[in-house]
């Protein structure tokens, strides 16, 4: 039996998502042992440690499904971001949101705009549900063209999606420039604003995502516990959208989407402002000693508002830090085969990385 004039074609044509080569991969492939990983935005510092005992007080309760409407959470941010519950979705991941919107708003006909590169699911999310992607170069500093975007926009776009910080070039647009793009859009275009990393984001002038939400009809932002929370294993995000448009999403939404465990994990690193601020002041730290280490290398790097640098070591670095045993993103799927994302680790695994990158660069002849 054949599935090929069965399958919808434009699911036939995808390429899947490739994640970040995992640490026992690598160490199984080379005959290594002691890898680091600095590939895939995780949190060096692990769950905060609230998580990791409400998770273990949870276990036992693993039988019975989770709350559908995962009260408890839906609280917490109810309170912490002055919204209203309606006004709340949740996913498995963020991941999961994109698709929700994509499945809402989305089919064979309909455009999504979104920057590019950017975050690699975008074109996947839309192909999926068998739209067109609209892909709009990012400009000369590797920040979004907001104008570009604007101008690419049509009567067949439903979505307009722009990941702030950017994902994979680490690079922001302020609110200014924001507010002028967000309001040229038209009335009836969805306008995603992804802000997974809006944690680590430092610029004064950073966008109110959640004033756009509240002021514009069709707007909706999704955040994550994956990356300041250090919960990305057990995947839940969430999504703060206008009520009529949050329901369309619910609609979507499958039921008990969010486990047991990701949702007591979550509701727990909300309450930690110990673990939120340690990580936070990290990063910042680290963001500064890659930048600084690998200018005296002469590598290029990009400002960066995530918990990740762009650096453009030249093509081939990937394979040959692996055999360092250091783990970092490709981006030649990017159009960007000169670059590379470095994750921000401890101190100990952006100082391995630092002195990986050395030896290359003596090897070289730099």
């Amino acid at each position: 039996m054949t599935l090929e004039k069965r399958v919808k074609p434009w699911i036939a044509a995808l390429a899947p998502y490739q994640p970040g080569k995992p640490i026992a991969e690598l160490e199984r492939e080379l005959g290594i042992s002691g890898a680091v990983k600095l590939a895939s935005n995780e949190n060096p510092l692990g769950p905060s440690p609230r998580a990791i005992e409400a998770v273990q007080r949870a276990l036992a309760g693993v039988h019975r499904y989770p709350d559908g409407a995962s009260f408890a959470l839906r609280s917490k941010l109810v309170e912490r971001l002055a919204v209203a519950p309606e006004q709340l979705v949740f996913g498995c991941g963020a991941d999961e949101l994109l698709e929700l919107v994509a499945k809402a708003f989305l089919g064979p006909g309909d455009e999504a705009v979104f920057a590019w590169p950017s975050f690699a699911m975008y074109p996947i999310v839309t192909r999926g549900m068998g739209a067109t992607p609209v892909p709009v170069p990012l400009d000369a500093d590797l920040v979004h063209d907001l104008d570009a975007m604007a101008a690419a926009i049509t009567e067949r776009t439903r979505v307009v999606m722009v990941c702030n910080p950017n994902n994979p070039t680490g690079t922001s647009v302020g609110a200014a420039a924001f507010d002028r793009f967000a309001a040229r859009l038209p009335d009836d275009v969805v306008l995603l604003i992804d802000e997974a990393y809006v944690d680590f984001a430092r610029r004064e002038d950073f966008p109110d995502a959640l004033a756009w939400v509240a002021r514009r009809p069709g707007t909706v932002t999704i955040r994550t516990f994956s990356k300041i929370a250090g919960l990305a294993g057990l995947r839940v995000g969430y999504a703060v959208a206008d009520r009529e448009l949050a329901g369309y999403l619910e609609r979507a939404r499958h039921p008990f989407n969010v486990n047991v465990l990701a949702e007591v994990a979550a509701v727990a690193a909300l309450g930690d402002r110990e673990h939120r601020e340690r990580s936070v002041r990290q990063n910042s730290e680290g963001l500064a000693y890659l930048r600084r280490e690998l200018a005296a290398l002469g590598i290029e790097t990009w400002p960066s508002e995530a918990n990740f640098v762009l650096a453009r070591p030249g093509p081939g670095t990937y394979e040959k830090l692996l055999r360092e045993g250091v783990i970092v993103r490709p981006l030649i799927g990017f159009g960007m085969p000169d670059h590379v994302r470095i994750t921000v680790g401890l101190p100990e695994e952006n100082e391995r990385l630092v002195k990986a990158l050395r030896r290359l660069v003596e090897e070289d002849g730099r």
